[in-house]
């Protein structure tokens, strides 16, 4: 999964897609990369960004959109978004998919959308919103509470008819760096509820904390290889589905993976 932020605030990468030709050349490159899947969002969830109203993240994502799933016919659009009206007008559009990362918590009505328009659902974890999401995070035992929100989010999602649903911890969104971390040595205990896992960790601030020096943490377009290293430990405990900035890197990871896995 390809990520295109249609943002100008994006921790990683805001601003580069703000307009629809640079949104179209950037999809280009990453489905030429090997992106499967490019998962289209128009409102920043790093820690402590602001909420953007419905009619400023339609006006960011629609024309792309529009542009975008005619152009590429055979890859798969995602869209990132917590709203009903922003994801029912995306679905209009032609997307496949709706990435939740409220994980139903914010519109529970977006389980009946993707239902009616036979969409995938991602539903990830998130402890509140992305204002106040890192304020202390707390949890008695990390994954278990995660697994135990996101095997009931799925549950009333395929109670609603939802039929494709993958399930995300959501690396960062309301974790320390131990919680992380937990996560990913234990993302088999995850993979175990039996849906598609999606991880999302690419470039993100785990990554710069572990990397630190003196300097500080390691800047983002310098987590790279950490992020690779990341990726590939997540395939090895059951990953399904990696959204990526680098997508040529993250496939040449998968490749590997896939190689060494088939002679095991």
């Amino acid at each position: 999964m390809g990520v295109l932020n249609a943002t100008p605030d994006s921790f990683s990468d805001g601003g580069e897609a703000a307009n629809v030709p640079s949104a179209l050349a950037r999809i280009q490159k990453m489905i030429v990369d090997g992106a499967a899947l490019i998962d289209v969002g128009g409102e920043s969830t790093r820690p402590g960004s602001d909420p953007v109203s419905t009619d400023e993240e339609l006006r960011r994502v629609i024309p792309v959109l529009e542009k975008a799933i005619p152009a590429f016919p055979e890859t798969m659009f995602s869209i990132d978004t917590t709203k009903y009206e922003v994801a029912r007008r995306a679905l209009q559009c032609g997307v496949h998919m709706v990435n939740d990362v409220s994980g139903l918590q914010n519109d529970p009505r977006l389980a009946d959308l993707c239902a009616e328009h036979r969409s995938a659902l991602v539903i990830m974890h998130s402890l509140g919103p992305p204002k106040t999401m890192q304020q202390n995070p707390r949890y008695g035992d990390t994954v278990s509470e995660i697994a135990a929100f996101l095997k009931e989010r799925a549950g009333a999602a395929t109670k609603a008819g939802v039929e494709q649903i993958i399930i995300d911890p959501g690396i960062g969104f309301g974790k320390t760096l131990g919680h992380n971390l937990e996560l990913i040595a234990r993302l088999h205990d995850i993979c175990r509820l039996g849906f598609p896992v999606l991880v999302g960790a690419s470039r993100k601030s785990m990554i710069g904390k572990l990397l630190a020096d003196d300097q500080g943490d390691r800047p983002v377009n310098k987590r790279l290889a950490g992020t690779l290293a990341l990726h590939y430990h997540a395939l090895m405990q059951g990953a399904a589905v990696l959204r990526v900035h680098d997508v040529r890197e993250a496939r040449d990871t998968l490749e590997v993976f896939k190689a060494l896995s088939s002679v095991l």
